[in-house]
């Protein structure tokens, strides 16, 4: 298949998606798969991975899924060598994995702390720790992991967990991109900004007194643009980072947000 990632082989994890519809995860899944990519998806959930699985296939991609919790070490190592053993690299690593907690120090919980960083923070270190040794022996390979314009700015409501991890997410980030760089290995963030997409029905609609249809409002008046983004945005930015063209592209954080957080206010 041709396209700009032909040949190359793409680990997506968070390719599921919480609720109907796309998610970024499974967007960019797709769209890698479009793009000519072997893309070996992870979720925790087999029922939404396996629809992205048919998605994939029914457009004549190529997609191999594996049910993994992506904050415990055993689960990524073992998806890891899986990819290996049947693909032989992996030239692309793209993490999608989140989740968000609405509320300040006082609301929050040690747990709801401890978890949101599990899943935020420590599934991409893991990801990293054991795919960028197969990297280095190739002398190549690309990180995209999705952070947030949370990590720079407020957005609008109280998620001082979420925004603290994306900041985590940002310098564990950058730190892989200088330390690597000589290595023929690149990496990058995207930072998205407000985006219409199953998971904030599922986590953030509280923050907005737990009204969706005003949580939609709300957020498409927020955006310079009108309107939300959708994982579509997402995905093409990933898929950019990803690509050859991006070659000279190391250690940035790419802020895909309808020019929210250029505005003062």
């Amino acid at each position: 298949m041709d396209g700009r990632l032909a040949g190359k082989v793409a680990i997506v994890s968070g390719a599921g998606a919480i609720g109907p519809g796309l998610s970024n995860g499974r967007a960019t899944a797709i769209l890698y798969a479009r793009e000519g990519a072997q893309v070996f998806a992870t979720d925790l959930d087999p029922d939404s991975l396996a629809e992205t699985q048919s998605i994939v296939e029914a457009e004549g991609g190529r997609c191999t899924t594996q049910v993994a919790d992506a904050s415990s070490a055993e689960a990524v190592c073992a998806y890891v060598e899986r990819c290996i053993d049947l693909f032989g690299r992996v030239d692309i690593l793209q993490n999608n994995v989140g989740i968000v907690d609405v509320g300040g120090p006082e609301e929050l919980t040690e747990g709801q702390w401890d978890k949101l960083f599990a899943v935020n923070v420590k599934s991409m270190f893991l990801s990293c720790k054991y795919v960028l040794p197969r990297m280095v022996e190739r002398g190549r390979g690309v990180i995209v992991n999705i952070s947030s314009i949370a990590s720079i700015r407020y957005t609008g409501y109280p998620c001082a967990s979420y925004a603290a991890s994306k900041a985590a997410v940002n310098q564990l980030t950058q730190n892989i991109a200088i330390q690597y760089a000589d290595k023929g290995i690149r990496a990058n963030c995207v930072l998205p900004g407000l985006m219409d997409t199953p998971q904030i029905r599922h986590y953030v609609q509280s923050g907005y007194g737990n009204d969706p249809d005003a949580m939609i409002k709300t957020r498409n008046r927020s955006c310079p643009t009108g309107q939300m983004g959708t994982p579509w945005d997402v995905a093409a930015a990933s898929l950019f980072l990803a690509s050859d063209e991006a070659r000279y592209v190391t250690g940035s954080l790419l802020v895909v947000d309808g020019g929210l957080t250029s505005r003062s206010c």
